[in-house]
């Protein structure tokens, strides 16, 4: 048991409802909650443990598309806690007998659904959104909708407590909620550990590694990860052809890069997501053509949204040696066994998170990683000593 484990005083009974798009995840945490508090049930042998805490739910659809959902079990009085991936493109559903693909628009409707067949008889309901829906629409430009903030703004008058995500696009965007707990949580150090676990021959040392941003809206990101590395940063930042609109984005003409020199250099490039990977893969070819040795990406959302074929094929033509991200978002199986892609497991986690949450503890000291990837650091020189 970690020494910062919370007092156990329950703000009510646990109860994880996992939709269809988090099944796989949900499963994981609940083992991972399960295992924490079977630790402490060894100082407190009253502490009560059921053999899950993922409560039943059916997603029900209709033959012309509508749906609703409906639980098993009674959920009076109970610290509910919604996850749901809306990220997640391989939940089907038949639509007059056409096999159709669940979007992001389908799985928020669902959260909205289960909220309603909950009725109010919870005690609370916290909604788990690891990838926060419509983020990437989160400001307006003219006469354009602002989904994120509407979408918000509607969960909160539905009655939800606490909205958590993970490295949302601009965390701005809690000010359409100012009065509801809106956490952003990042999964810095368990990126961190994965990389440490991965590369054993990887240094971290100013003379022969750099950060980059690959834009200007990550540097805060690339900044935190340098620091904490102690490692030198470096930026590229796009010019796009401001004439053109080309699925719903201006192109980008060039990428410019501002830093210190990269010949020589193992590079880590870190985003809050790989969508269709052109981006990263341009930066990466511009890295390679300033003579930059192995390549990593790091990603909280591995989306993928055009296929892996271009990201295998510049692993093997030596332009990138290894891609990181989490599992907060679905991974299919191509890509998890792909040589040069690995999965970040965050369930221990988001099962700590839930824990805290659950037994009205604080978990500020869960949001800052810095000390976590210090002891990391410390313990891989250790070591490295050693041997």
């Amino acid at each position: 048991m970690d020494n910062n484990s919370p007092v156990y005083r329950p703000y009510g009974s646990l109860g994880i409802i996992a939709l269809e798009s988090a099944r796989e995840l949900g499963k994981k945490v609940d083992k991972q909650i399960i295992k924490r508090r079977e630790l402490k049930k060894q100082f407190n042998s009253d502490y009560p443990i059921p053999d899950t805490y993922i409560m039943p739910v059916k997603d029900q659809r209709f033959s012309n598309g509508e749906g609703k959902v409906k639980l098993a079990d009674s959920v009076r009085g109970r610290d509910i806690f919604i996850l749901c991936d809306i990220g997640n493109y391989s939940c089907t559903y038949q639509m007059y007998g056409k096999t159709n693909y669940k979007g992001p628009d389908e799985h928020f409707q669902d959260i909205k659904r289960t909220i309603s067949a909950i009725g109010g008889k919870s005690r609370r309901i916290s909604v788990i959104m690891p990838l926060l829906y419509a983020s990437r629409q989160h400001k307006k430009k003219g006469r354009e909708s602002l989904d994120c903030s509407l979408a918000l703004q509607e969960l909160e008058r539905m009655g939800v407590k606490d909205i958590l995500t993970f490295d949302v696009h601009d965390p701005n965007i809690q000010n359409a909620i100012p009065l509801a707990s809106f956490d952003n949580i990042y999964p810095t150090y368990d990126i961190v550990k994965s990389i440490l676990e991965s590369e054993n021959d990887l240094e971290f040392d100013r003379s022969k590694m750099l950060v980059v941003s690959p834009d200007t809206g990550a540097m805060d990101r690339a900044i935190y990860y340098a620091s904490v590395l102690k490692l030198d940063t470096g930026l590229f930042y796009k010019r796009r052809d401001h004439t053109r609109l080309i699925r719903g984005k201006n192109p980008i003409i060039t990428h410019e890069y501002i830093g210190s020199s990269v010949e020589g250099m193992d590079i880590l490039i870190v985003d809050d997501m790989i969508a269709s990977g052109e981006s990263v893969l341009d930066i990466a070819y511009e890295l390679k053509a300033r003579k930059a040795n192995r390549i990593y990406i790091a990603s909280t959302f591995g989306l993928f949204t055009e296929g892996i074929d271009k990201f295998v094929k510049a692993y093997q033509e030596n332009l990138i040696a290894r891609v990181y991200s989490t599992n907060l978002t679905y991974i299919p199986t191509e890509l998890k066994n792909q040589p040069w892609y690995v999965e970040v497991d965050m369930s221990e986690y988001m099962a700590k998170v839930i824990d805290y949450l659950n037994s009205d503890f604080s978990i500020s000291t869960l949001l800052d990683a810095t000390y976590g990837i210090k002891k990391l650091l410390d313990k891989k020189i250790i070591t490295k000593n050693k041997v």
